[in-house]
Parts: structure tokens; C-alpha cells; sequence
């Protein structure tokens, strides 16, 4: 991953992977019930800023547009999204939240809330930039598949 032999970049690297994994299944498990993937949530959060061709989505949550496709085939048939065909070129599609897709990316939103730890010693502005610098720093060509979590901006009072 790089030439760096720093121990704690070593160390880092393993503890962003078992976070992720942590993470990961706590929101696959927050999400079941809405009939959600991570995928479609990062798709959804994708288009929450409005319509975008798939291609366009893909490169803007770093994945490839075939993978894309599939997840979008799905969220289409759930009515939480649209992809029209664009006059200008068939090959492409307009795709668009429906009222559906955002109400259920609401839900999702805060739903995913219960998978981050609640601990108030966790500087998370801190984290995220952090984060956001390590993942700007791998190349997009090499990890296609890695696909980022945007996380919401703000946890519900319990």
C-alpha cells in the first residue's frame, strides 16, 4: 500500500480495517429492516445534492459504474430512485431521488446513527479529517470497489 514502514502507519492501517469491519456490520444490522445495503445508502447520499448521470455518481462515491448499475437496478425497482434515459446520448441515464429515496435515506440516516459509538471523547470533526486526507490520498484507479461512508452530520439526543 505504500513504502512507508512506519510501525504506526502499520498499526493504523489495521485498526481503520477493523473499524470498517465494525462499523460495517452494525449498519448492515440498522439498515435490514429498511431493506437497505451500505451500497444503496452510498448511493442514495450520491444523489441527496440532486440528479446525476451513473457515471457521474459512480466517480463521485468511487465506484465503477457496473457495480453501480446493479445497485441502482434495485433502489429503481423499490421506487426510491429514476433513471431516465437522456436524449442526448441513450447510452446514459438521468439519475433521480424520488420522494421515496429520500424519505427512506432519511430513515437510513438515522438509522446508521446507532452504529457509531456514543462516546463523547471521540473527536470526531478530528476523525473525519483524518480520514478524509487518507482517502484522498489512495489513488481512485487502484480501489474501485472501496466504496466511503459519509456519515451524518449530527447524532440524535438519547
Amino acid at each position: 500500500m505504500t513504502s512507508n514502514l512506519d510501525p504506526d502507519a502499520r498499526t493504523s492501517y489495521r485498526l481503520i480495517t477493523v473499524a470498517a469491519r465494525l462499523v460495517q456490520r452494525r449498519q448492515d444490522d440498522a439498515l435490514a429492516h429498511l431493506g437497505l445495503t451500505r451500497a444503496a445508502v452510498i448511493a442514495l447520499e450520491g444523489l441527496a445534492g440532486g440528479p446525476l448521470n451513473q457515471e457521474q455518481l459512480a466517480e463521485a462515491i468511487r465506484v465503477q459504474s457496473q457495480t453501480l448499475g446493479r445497485v441502482l437496478i434495485r433502489l429503481e425497482g423499490a421506487g426510491h430512485i429514476t433513471r431516465t434515459r437522456q436524449s442526448t446520448d441513450r447510452r446514459q441515464f438521468k439519475v433521480e431521488l424520488t420522494e421515496s429515496g429520500a424519505a427512506v435515506l432519511e430513515a437510513a440516516r438515522r438509522a446508521e446513527i446507532n452504529a457509531y459509538p456514543d462516546d463523547p471523547s471521540i473527536d470526531w470533526k478530528v476523525l473525519s479529517r483524518e480520514l478524509g486526507k487518507f482517502v484522498s490520498a489512495l489513488p481512485a484507479h487502484r480501489d474501485q470497489g472501496v466504496v466511503p461512508f459519509a456519515a451524518p452530520e449530527h447524532r440524535t439526543v438519547r
